[in-house]
């Protein structure tokens, strides 16, 4: 029996066309779902008592709990209890231009890089669309107010869950949905260039996020095992097709790690890397963990101020969650290892 929440509105149009029963009623139930946020098919008042039946035996539509929250003043880290008894999480970052909201797309991540908390402990399973919508509906309900982006970057490798991930985003952007607009979506990955070819085909107006980390081979090895089978001048290559069928901006994350990628000869090689691309660089301030040895850059003004003195877009991420878990994966890891 599959989950209500992981119909997009035209799998469930079928739906009631396949039992005989106007499609219409697809826009119905996402009516109840999205807009009065009424899960329960018996409080669907407009619908007859044979199709509740029907939906009944047809859909769950059981809901991931809130079992941990930890707060800052502009960020909210929660933990969710599947129905399974995995973990997973998800950041809620308050902006000057509205809430967004960093969701997991896996229990666990196979990508092993080597400063990232979610890798350490290994992909268990992908998540399923409906696991990823109710950390949404969840975090809205919490805090009683609308979520105006979205960031895939949480536990996992989005383009290792690639199916689920673009029923995700197209559940989401939704009128009759959430309604969260395109352009206020962004997937990262770390790099996986067979789905970033087929993601450029997609038509769609998603932002794309690459988590770079290091401006050549040596380095990017040492820290990301995927660089050893889709290696930087491949992936930069990859970025260039993207963008010239797309015409569209690509992020490009990169964590300041001390004394690893952070060096002036570091940000000069990056500016080369990147030159005369339609990207801009997003340094992101490492967030420590007990559990991996690397540390926050002190060098990022300098780092920052050498791309700038080469014309590259850039900008430092503000710092959330300092004094919560707000590494990725690290509340989970707590709970997992207890």
């Amino acid at each position: 029996m599959s989950n209500i929440y992981n119909y997009k509105l035209t799998d469930l149009e079928q739906y009631f066309e396949n039992i005989n029963e106007k499609k219409y009623k697809a826009k119905q139930i996402y009516d109840w779902l999205y807009i009065k946020r009424i899960n329960d098919f018996n409080k669907m008042t407009n619908l007859k008592k044979d199709l509740i039946n029907k939906l009944n035996n047809d859909f769950s539509n059981d809901f991931i709990k809130i079992i941990k929250k930890q707060e800052s003043k502009l960020t909210n880290k929660y933990l969710f209890s599947l129905l399974d008894g995995n973990y997973i999480e998800a950041v809620l970052m308050r902006h000057d231009y509205g809430i967004s909201v960093c969701i997991s797309s896996q229990v666990g991540c196979n990508m092993g890089c080597l400063f990232c908390e979610s890798g350490r402990l290994k992909k268990v399973r992908n998540l399923e669309t409906y696991e990823m919508i109710e950390q949404i509906l969840l975090i809205e309900s919490d805090i009683k107010e609308r979520i105006s982006s979205v960031v895939i970057m949480g536990i996992g490798e989005p383009f290792d869950n690639y199916d689920n991930v673009i029923n995700f985003v197209k559940i989401i952007n939704s009128p009759y949905g959430i309604n969260i607009g395109q352009r206020h979506i962004t997937i990262s990955t770390c790099g996986i260039i067979p789905k970033i070819d087929k993601f450029s085909e997609e038509d769609m107006q998603v932002n794309l996020a690459i988590s770079l980390h290091a401006p050549n081979n040596e380095i990017r090895n040492k820290i990301m095992n995927v660089n050893k089978v889709y290696n930087i001048e491949e992936l930069i290559a990859c970025l260039k097709r993207y963008i010239a069928k797309t015409n569209r901006r690509v992020t490009i994350e990169y964590v300041m790690l001390n004394n690893v990628n952070d060096s002036y000869d570091n940000a000069v090689e990056l500016s080369k890397l990147i030159k005369g691309m339609n990207v801009y660089v997003n340094l992101i301030p490492y967030n420590e963990t007990s559990h991996i040895e690397f540390k926050k850059s002190d060098k990022i003004m300098e780092f920052y101020d050498v791309l700038k003195k080469n014309k590259i877009n850039v900008t430092i991420r503000k710092e959330f969650g300092g004094n919560i878990d707000a590494a990725c994966g690290q509340l989970r890891a707590k709970e997992v290892e207890k």
